[in-house]
């Protein structure tokens, strides 16, 4: 029998969802394809582009990790809201760091890092015609995680703490209907800008008096510097009456790649959340979260000691930036320097062609301010993951790239390097 076939010239296509074509291109697309072109043709390339932790998580995670992985009962599916055990370390790390109590089984669930549980949280609480408020520049899954969630985006910039909250106020004001959710990022990332307790407070009085959710993304909670001890979002009262709070395992810890994060909070949004995980996963790896407890339970002063390198870091990068003459200003947080183009640079080329210049020429790999958004225009954010040394021969490489393209602009040529 047959089945017939059809006589129309046209292609058959493929047509996505528009929340995908909502989606634009891949701003670091062009970077990172350059960067495995050389790294693939041999060249040395000093990756400063992605806060990818390059430091190991402590032997004792580890050994309990292969341990655990060689029980047959660890292999089965796990829940997906994590297992009882490690949401009340959660809770137990946030009493004795913050002074904040948490019920493990109400107010605490487990993500598959805390981007996975970010971008289901916004799935669970937007819809078509909701606005969030977002820091700009902003981090990409911060506005693309509202856009597969089809909601709007407002991104107000966050260099200066009064005028954010003033701007927040403002637009909860001016628009209608009003913004259903604030996304909040500190320590921020890109621009490492920091808060106190009393911003948080502000943030929960304006969310009462306007009637928006809070997500806090407090992924740089375990690195920060000169003694600055950045302050929960759940500390500020009434915070967990209207939001949440993410955490991750990645950045002090080292486990990025483990993928484990935590969402803790106001517990009507925390069971959304379970609701959208319980669709979609079957939760975390058993051994891995059973590795996870034993981080939270015992590495307390290994995670103070990494912020104490990045810390070293932090000092060998900025101190190299300002014997070239540029304007560093070191982090109170975070793995990153936000680092302002010089003037001279900046009216010669965009962001995206000068980080381009520096990989190209320089084999110093930057990711751009502009693939934060408009607000990052004129910034390079230099992450902390190279060692001192590294960092430093990083800043001679763009010394010499620069010289070198100056010599272009000028037709002389440059001097030999010693």
């Amino acid at each position: 029998m047959s089945t017939g076939s059809s006589n129309s010239s046209e292609p058959f296509r493929i047509q996505v969802a528009d929340r995908v074509k909502r989606l634009p291109p891949y701003l670091f697309g062009r970077i990172n394809t350059m960067l495995y072109n050389k790294r693939r043709n041999g060249d040395d390339v000093i990756d400063l582009g992605m806060g990818n932790p390059s430091d190991p998580p402590q032997d004792l995670v580890i050994d309990k990790l292969a341990e655990a992985a060689r029980d047959p009962d660890n292999h089965g599916y796990s829940k997906s809201n994590g297992i009882a055990n490690l949401r009340r370390e959660v809770a137990a790390k946030y009493m004795k760091r913050f002074g904040v109590r948490l019920d493990p089984d109400k107010e605490i669930i487990v993500c598959l890092g805390s981007k996975e549980g970010f971008s289901h949280m916004c799935l669970a609480m937007m819809g078509p015609g909701d606005t969030a408020i977002v820091p700009a520049p902003f981090f990409p899954i911060h506005v693309y995680s509202v856009a597969l969630a089809s909601g709007n985006v407002i991104a107000l910039e966050v260099a200066n703490s009064e005028k954010f909250l003033s701007d927040i106020a403002y637009t909860c004001e001016t628009l209608y209907p009003r913004p259903k959710l604030l996304i909040l990022n500190y320590p921020h990332n890109p621009s490492s800008v920091v808060v106190e307790q009393s911003f948080f407070d502000e943030v929960v009085k304006l969310a009462k008096k306007y009637g928006f959710l809070v997500i806090s993304d407090f992924a740089y909670a375990d690195v920060a510097f000169d003694g600055y001890k950045p302050p929960s979002f759940l500390a500020s009262p009434g915070a967990s009456e209207v939001g949440v709070e993410f955490t991750t395992m990645s950045k002090g810890y080292n486990m990025a790649g483990w993928r484990v994060g935590f969402c803790a909070g106001n517990s009507e949004m925390i069971a959304a959340l379970a609701t959208i995980k319980g669709y979609y996963d079957y939760g975390m790896f058993q051994a891995i979260q059973i590795a996870a407890i034993l981080a939270l339970r015992h590495t307390d002063a290994a995670v103070e000691e990494q912020s104490q390198i990045y810390q070293r870091r932090r000092n060998a990068l900025c101190e190299s930036l300002t014997r070239l003459g540029w304007e560093a200003s070191p982090p109170k947080a975070g793995m990153f320097v936000w680092q302002k183009i010089p003037d001279l640079w900046q009216a010669r080329m965009s962001t995206m062609d000068f980080a381009m210049l520096l990989l190209e020429k320089g084999n110093v790999a930057v990711s751009p301010g502009s693939g934060f958004g408009p607000a990052g225009e004129g910034y390079l954010r230099m992450s902390l993951v190279e060692n001192e040394e590294r960092l430093r021969q990083a800043v001679r490489q763009i010394k010499n790239c620069l010289r070198d393209a100056e010599a272009n602009f000028s037709g002389t040529p440059a001097p030999a390097t010693v």
